[in-house]
């Protein structure tokens, strides 16, 4: 279409244009690639191009609709997947930009992959991480930090900080998030883009060689995307039973019809603070007034206590210790392939991570079933409001983006309003929601400070998914955010 900014389309817009033959599959991956030669080099939002294969898959995905052959619901539209534990086969695998797996390749899909590309999509390339994930924050040795579009001084978040950066600038529609304590909604917070974490179970995951890893605590793949209507179309391919899952729930959900759903007489709870977190008065603010949108859709807000009694302290130290034994596993794994990353490459890792390491290796099975009793504690709390509420909202995170370092090691703040936080994830709102396995979002709240993206949390029932987004959709509505893109997109080069 002669005119049209493609890479201005959301993910939906593009796959109607190439369904109806108005583009071709091969102009829209050609004009996101040009936008990421000409944009990613002052937001180091990907990692690794694959340009090559994005234009063989483009040619063949045109072939695909000129022969009328059956298209997906993605067809033709560009996306991006994490550098982390999201492979592609023949791509490199660093883990999070760890130095001695700058070669390493993983010949196998990650489920976001299979099923993305099943559906029509194609993956133009890899976006930045932090090592291992360990962190809300984006920026590691090799790569260095993922530069926020709104302000380039500042980080992205994390862990899928390459991937809501590449979004919110533009690059690209939909981008894959994972999600083990946050990782999908810290950075779509910062970033001021929504990131969409479904119950667990809805979305496969092919973890190997433990299928059960993905358990304790709660993990999640999911889309970044710059309207609801791209995560729920993105879910429509993204979910559904896969027979490798254990956990994998065999329930057919319209998530683009939930869309349609009113808010109307919902109860919705909302905390300031999940009882226990300091929160910077310039983040409240803006969830204050954000959360008054569901009362003009006729829903009923009331402010609660959540019922957690654990500090948050406590807290992000249990999520620590329950996700740390996923990295010692993993390291064992690479050891017996001939990668010693602790005997032999331990410089590549960051001290917070090697001070968890060490922890998470001397871990006994008494301690563990105690931290699970703590979870269990959570748990309860997080129930014990759906007992009375359809949904609960609070703010995504704490606090403002931080300003990256320069030595590959930039960490989230270490005291807000004066009290010490965990700057690894002490300052996420969202890291007791994978304790849970609720369906949650981060949607765009509004701007702090004129430019700085605030995100709010929006969480369901168990498995009501529909809920979150019926939500998301209605607040989009009535808070449409389209209009901030034009703070990135007029950023200098």
């Amino acid at each position: 279409m002669a005119g049209t900014d493609l890479t201005g389309l959301s993910a939906a817009e593009t796959a109607l244009l190439v369904r109806r033959r108005s583009v071709s599959p091969v102009e829209v991956v050609e004009a996101a690639i040009r936008r990421i030669e000409a944009r990613n080099p002052s937001l180091n939002a990907f990692v690794h191009l694959g340009f090559d294969d994005a234009r063989q898959a483009a040619r063949q995905a045109e072939q695909a609709v000129m022969t009328g052959a059956a298209l997906g619901p993605l067809h033709g539209v560009p996306v991006a997947i994490k550098d982390l534990f999201d492979f592609k086969p023949g791509w490199p695998a660093t883990l999070g930009g760890i130095r001695a797996l700058r070669n390493f390749v993983v010949n196998a899909h990650c489920g976001f992959s299979e099923r993305i590309e099943q559906g029509g999509a194609i993956i133009v390339g890899k976006t930045n991480s932090p090592v291992l994930g360990f962190r809300g924050v984006c920026d590691n040795y090799l790569f260095g930090p993922s530069r926020n579009p709104f302000d380039t001084r500042r980080n992205t978040g994390g862990s899928s900080g390459g991937s809501a950066g590449a979004v919110a600038d533009g690059m690209v529609p939909l981008a894959e998030g994972t999600d083990g304590g946050g990782s999908t909604r810290i950075p779509a917070a910062w970033c001021g883009v929504y990131g969409y974490k479904a119950s667990f179970g809805r979305v496969p995951r092919l973890s190997r060689p433990n299928a059960f890893g993905s358990a304790t605590p709660f993990l999640f793949e999911g889309p970044i995307t710059r309207t609801v209507e791209d995560a729920a179309l993105a879910m429509s391919v993204l979910g559904g039973y896969h027979s490798r899952d254990p956990f994998s729930l065999d329930q057919d959900v319209d998530y683009l019809g939930a869309l349609r759903r009113p808010v109307r007489g919902m109860h919705i709870a909302y905390s300031r603070d999940l009882d226990v977190f300091p929160v910077d008065a310039r983040v409240t603010a803006v969830v204050d007034k954000a959360v008054r949108a569901f009362e003009e859709a006729g829903a009923h807000v009331e402010e609660v206590k959540v019922g957690i009694t654990r500090s948050q302290q406590e807290l992000s130290d249990l999520w620590c210790r329950l996700i740390v034994p996923l990295s010692v596993q993993g390291f064992e794994g690479l050891k017996r392939a001939g990668i010693d990353l602790i005997g032999d490459h331990r410089d590549d890792l960051p001290p917070e991570f090697l001070h968890w390491y060490d922890v998470g290796v001397r871990l006994t099975v008494a301690e563990h079933y105690r931290d699970q009793e703590m979870r269990t504690e959570v748990f309860d709390a997080i129930q014990g409001v759906f007992d009375r509420f359809d949904l609960l909202v609070t703010p995504t995170l704490a606090c403002l983006p931080v300003e990256n370092t320069t030595d590959g090691n930039t960490l989230g703040p270490r005291a807000i309003n004066g009290q010490p936080v965990d700057p690894l994830i002490g300052w996420c709102l969202t890291y007791p929601i994978n304790f849970t396995g609720h369906p949650a979002a981060s949607i765009p709240a509004g701007l702090a400070e004129g430019n700085l993206p605030v995100g709010m949390q929006i969480v369901g029932r168990r498995y009501a998914d529909w809920d979150v987004l019926a939500a998301s959709a209605a607040f989009e509505r009535l808070r449409p955010w389209a209009a901030t893109y034009a703070i990135p997109a007029a950023r200098p080069l």
